[in-house]
């Protein structure tokens, strides 16, 4: 199976060069989604919630624009500005992971662009 680069206009685009997503061996690997507004570039929300809540709004567009979904993720990468906002993301986070949640590990972010609170990544089965 040859690598396949996922682009859709309803999530960000890269303005550093890197795809939104590769689809390759089965799976669909999406690049950390900051909590950007697709059609402005502009951060949403004030809170850990809400930002967490468009980023996984941005990995959902990429996810079912390569055919797949949210719920056929397996791994998630998460990186908070502020290690005291990790109650609030997995509040937010829960509620998209109700049930079999993929795996997942976090770290602190080095730099904070445009008032970013949080960026994630997800590997999904294609």
């Amino acid at each position: 199976m040859a690598k396949q680069i996922i682009h859709t206009d309803k999530a960000p685009k890269s303005l550093a060069g890197y795809s939104q997503g590769v689809k390759a061996a089965g799976l669909i690997f999406v690049a950390g989604q900051g909590p950007f507004d697709p059609a402005t570039g502009e951060v949403v929300g004030e809170t850990i919630q809400e930002q967490t809540r468009q980023c996984l709004k941005n990995i959902q567009a990429i996810l079912e624009a390569a055919g797949s979904s949210l719920d056929k993720a397996v791994n998630a990468t998460f990186i908070l500005a502020e290690p005291e906002d990790f109650a609030g993301m997995n509040e937010e986070w829960n509620k998209w992971f109700p049930k079999d949640p993929p795996a997942r590990q976090g770290s602190k972010l080095p730099i904070r662009p445009k008032n970013m609170k949080v960026s994630i990544a997800v590997v999904a089965e294609a």
